[in-house]
């Protein structure tokens, strides 16, 4: 019984003072912790989400990374209001509908680097991402004689690495503040009021060059924008010249 208590005694001793270095540690990441997440915080590297603007100006950008069956509809739905916007093309998408990289630039509207198979970038090696997006802007290069200076994510993904990655290559990594949410395949009507109820100067929108209902919900939104003042273009004249940051909230804004 002696024995017994004595063993008793000696995992309290144990549990007791592992308790107490639980509780210094504890004390010790509070006291730390708020610093260590600030300067990474400070350090965190941003695509272009939106752009500071004092003008009533948005920017339009679809991906393309499957189908083409609403590509040419789109080109004519953006000729009829005289719109030039971005589109994102995947590398893979390139090599399957050449003609519609064609008619795209021929119409004006820009064709930027969406990665050459839509791969998730964060899982990538630093060479690898570089190689990714050379293959892709190689393509797009040679049908339409102009090398892509931006860059949207695969998914929208990105980490730090990635976004040095872009940057290392001179070019600008692009995301958008205003999701139409088109390819989840909600109506026109949703479409039409998730955008203009999120609008605001210096958006940048996403919409989906396959999405199913797109295409209608598309003149609803440009009548409505050009008739509340803004002017619509492609993300490269929206985005700032000169000197920049870019806010945590992934706002582009002049220095």
């Amino acid at each position: 019984m002696t024995e017994q208590k004595s063993v008793f005694h000696r995992y309290r001793r144990v549990l007791s003072a592992l308790g107490t270095l639980l509780i210094v540690v504890l004390i010790f990441w509070t006291v730390n912790s708020p610093a260590i997440v600030g300067v990474s915080a400070s350090n965190r590297q941003w695509p272009v989400y939106c752009v500071q603007r004092d003008d009533k100006v948005v920017a339009m950008s679809f991906d393309a990374a499957w189908g083409n069956e609403d590509t040419q509809t789109i080109i004519d739905i953006l000729n009829k209001y005289d719109i030039n916007t971005t589109f994102f093309v995947v590398g893979d998408w390139v090599d399957k509908y050449p003609e519609s990289v064609r008619a795209l630039a021929e119409n004006g509207n820009e064709i930027m680097n969406h990665s050459s198979t839509h791969s998730h970038f964060s899982q990538l090696s630093h060479s690898d991402i570089i190689a990714d997006i050379t293959a892709c802007n190689e393509k797009i290069a040679e049908l339409t004689g102009v090398t892509p200076t931006l860059f949207r994510c695969p998914y929208g993904e990105y980490d730090d690495h990635v976004i040095n990655a872009v940057n290392s290559m001179g070019m600008t990594a692009v995301q958008w503040d205003v999701d139409s949410l088109d390819w989840k395949g909600i109506s026109a009507a949703e479409i039409q009021k998730r955008v203009l109820s999120k609008i605001q100067p210096g958006s940048i929108i996403l919409f989906h060059n396959a999405a199913e209902n797109t295409p209608e919900a598309l003149p609803g939104i440009i009548e409505s924008l050009l008739a509340d003042g803004y002017t619509i273009v492609p993300i490269s004249k929206i985005l700032l010249s000169g000197e920049y940051y870019i806010d945590n909230t992934g706002r582009q804004c002049g220095k």
